[in-house]
């Protein structure tokens, strides 16, 4: 970029919408005595500390952004003290950014209204690489307690003068005042995603509809909520990114920086550390595809070599979205990061000439991919895509030892990822869903004894996503405590013995059979109650909150069929028998059916739960809370019996 560009004289045609607000924006060091006396937020009074202000400026300097930041915390309580613990992340490899100008303290108010000033040491300053893209600062703030504020202050300057920062107004505490200005000169030209659902406190665009200064006032916190998206998703923010460079007049040049796909997908398959590793040798690979060679089928081809990495490899515990030592020196130590495992499973499966393609995504955790911005700092991670056929793909990721070739991993559901096909230059970006429910299907036969007990057995059968997660916490928590989640803290159930079958049979459900007793509570002697809930394996009522701020997403969609057989007891008979009932979302997305018999001494009782989407927006909260109250409430209701 010309030094030019970044020179030229600023034409802000500013004009304003909203309610202009005057914060107390005090110099670093100059605190307002209310603050230092400040018990509560105003606007959110259970917080624990609240950001007073987040304050940033971006301007142009030569060949480099910068943006200067000045933040403001007070602590109330002891709780807030965790929004002492500092953490910045930013862009450190290659010296691509860079932090300058740090200062960071801590305040108090003594006894006698005097000021306390505690300077952040050097010492007290962590900055580190997480890899060898990304870094993180981090500040250890001293003589921290309740009434405290902290501030810090610095530059963050970025050696991509078209990298424009995100800029978050939302954070897990309450904010109460949160602005961005922006120096950009008229050269530039950006286009603005804003996601904002607050009235603005200052909007101010320039005549090109560039970003002059935006501000938001009283912004709540965000916080996690049940089946959200990451918190990066939701928060109110804003992104940026350059469409153009213009030349100044008399001068030729100017040039088009839009980037799109093609583009991004493009230079990935340039870079050393990602594109150049598609088809580097492996040791012993030969043999290994000698063997391919003998299966008969695709699916068994690909069954194969993803079995073979995925308990070959040891993955390191982390996603990145390029390689580190490279497929060749990572699979000679067995261990690497997800691109490094995936990409070797990728290059043997088109060895073993299978259609597939490196698939560049985010993780739930690090959000999702938006497809009208452009970028390859979105992504976080490589899997192996294969389209099967029109309406079958497969997702392949070798990281987790329990993932399955044919199941979509859920970490990278109802998101985005770009399709890399470097043979045909072709690099789009597809929608990663699964349109087959996971399905869970549980039988009980119980014997009721008059004494206000039940034994009996259940065999709970778990495909797709239930085999994959059941797998994983068996292994990991151990079969006591695996036990203790079966019971869902029922303290009246007992399970003497649990036993699980086809665990390495992929291509099976995963079946467990439990024996249980159950201490039916308030039976009497003349009455015996229970309710045939027994393993369901829904847990708590995860929309109990009567607002919701996020939208909700399930990732996949859930299929659920329990049937209970129950005997009745010689001596008794039914009293009170819930009654057969169906009920439906009003958009039809999840449907309820539960069917109740008495046969020969026999109660019955069947409920199945059907998703059709996965996806629901915030909007459409109260009607998702109302199903599950009444869901809940029906598959609690009692059996009742009663002696004579």
């Amino acid at each position: 970029m010309n030094k030019y560009i970044l020179s030229a004289t600023l034409s802000l045609l500013v004009y304003t919408v909203g309610a202009q607000i005057n914060p107390n924006l005090k110099a670093y060091g100059k605190v307002d005595k209310g603050d230092l006396e400040l018990k509560q937020c105003d606007f959110e009074k259970d917080a624990n500390a609240e950001v007073l202000f987040d304050k940033a400026t971006i301007f142009f300097s030569d060949y480099e952004i910068v943006m200067e930041e000045h933040v403001r915390i007070k602590i109330f309580n002891d709780n807030g003290k965790k929004a002492a613990d500092v953490h910045f992340p930013y862009l450190g490899g290659n010296h691509y950014e860079w932090i300058e100008k740090l200062q960071a303290e801590t305040i108090n108010e003594n006894a006698d209204g005097s000021l306390e000033l505690t300077k952040v040491d050097k010492k007290q300053i962590f900055d580190k690489p997480v890899d060898k893209e990304r870094s993180e600062l981090s500040i250890a703030f001293p003589n921290v307690k309740a009434g405290s504020i902290i501030e810090y202050k610095f530059q963050l300057l970025c050696a991509n003068p078209a990298q424009f920062p995100d800029w978050y107004f939302q954070t897990e505490y309450p904010t109460r005042y949160s602005e961005i200005e922006a120096k950009i000169p008229d050269v530039l030209h950006f286009k603005h995603l804003v996601r904002v659902t607050q009235p603005f406190a200052v909007e101010q665009w320039d005549g090109s509809r560039q970003m002059a200064r935006l501000a938001l006032a009283n912004v709540p916190s965000i916080n996690e909520e049940p089946y959200m998206s990451s918190l990066h998703d939701n928060m109110q923010s804003i992104q940026t990114q350059l469409l153009s460079i213009t030349a100044p007049a008399g001068s030729t040049g100017g040039a088009n920086y839009s980037e799109d796909w093609h583009k991004v997908g493009k230079n990935e398959t340039q870079y050393d550390d990602f594109g150049e590793q598609f088809k580097r040798k492996l040791a012993g690979e030969e043999e290994l595809l000698s063997h391919v060679k003998t299966l008969k089928t695709d699916n068994e081809k690909i069954s194969y070599i993803f079995e073979q990495v995925k308990n070959t490899m040891k993955w390191n515990d982390l996603y990145e979205r390029y390689t580190d030592d490279g497929t060749v020196k990572a699979w000679e130590k067995k261990i690497g990061n997800s691109t490094e495992i995936n990409l070797i499973v990728y290059h043997l499966l088109t060895k073993a000439g299978i259609k597939a393609y490196p698939l560049l995504v985010s993780t739930k955790s690090n959000g999702k991919a938006n497809p009208a911005f452009p970028t390859r700092f979105q992504f976080n991670s490589s899997v192996v895509y294969i389209p099967v056929d029109s309406t079958t793909v497969y997702v392949l990721d070798a990281t987790r030892k329990n993932n399955l070739y044919n199941v979509i991993p859920d970490n990278f559901l109802n998101n985005f990822g770009l399709m890399i096909d470097k043979d045909n230059d072709k690099y789009d970006m597809v929608f990663i869903q699964n349109a087959q429910p996971a399905r869970e299907v549980i039988l009980i036969n119980s014997d009721i004894t008059a004494d206000g007990k039940m034994q009996g057995t259940a065999q709970i059968n778990s495909f797709a996503y239930y085999r994959i997660d059941n797998i994983e916490s068996y292994k990991k928590d151990g079969e006591k405590k695996y036990i203790e989640n079966l019971k869902d803290g029922n303290n009246d159930l007992s399970i003497p013995s649990l036993k699980l079958d086809n665990m390495e049979a992929d291509s099976l459900p995963l079946t467990q059979n439990v024996n249980f007793s159950l201490n039916l509570a308030g039976s009497d002697g003349t009455y015996i109650y229970f309710k045939p809930n027994l393993f369901t394996t829904l847990g708590p009522n995860p929309f109990l909150a009567e607002k919701r701020t996020t939208d909700i997403d399930f990732g996949y969609l859930n299929n659920y069929a329990i049937t209970g057989n129950y005997k009745i007891p010689a001596g008794y008979k039914v009293d009170a028998l819930p009654k057969s009932t169906r009920m439906e979302m009003p958009d039809q997305s999840i449907s309820f059916r539960r069917l109740v018999v008495e046969s020969d001494g026999t109660v019955t009782v069947r409920f199945t739960i059907a998703f059709r989407k996965s996806l629901f927006f915030k909007e459409n909260y109260e009607d998702l809370r109302a199903f599950y109250k009444k869901l809940y409430e029906l598959i609690d209701e009692q059996v009742i019996l009663k002696k004579g």
